[in-house]
């Protein structure tokens, strides 16, 4: 199961960007998520996810890429 849906769900929580206007493939940073609100919106994912992300992924762009990790780590921690 994809994690998409639940990252746009944080993401509006977290900072008011609706899902419209957040499209999967969308640049987060041009939707105005700067490095530190992404580095928060990481740990927002960890503690909601109950995993942990490698520094490497506070470069990813879009809420696609960052689904594809979360879901990754997600299979991961169930094996």
């Amino acid at each position: 199961m994809s994690s998409l849906k639940q990252l746009q769900d944080l993401i509006q929580d977290k900072f008011g960007i609706e899902e419209s206007v957040l499209s999967p493939n969308a640049s987060m940073r041009e939707k105005g998520v700067d490095s530190l609100a992404l580095v928060e919106f990481i740990f927002a994912i960890e503690d909601h996810f109950g995993i942990s992300m490698s520094d490497e992924d506070s470069n990813i762009d879009t809420l696609a890429q960052l689904s594809a990790v979360v879901d990754k780590l997600v299979a991961e921690k169930v094996v």
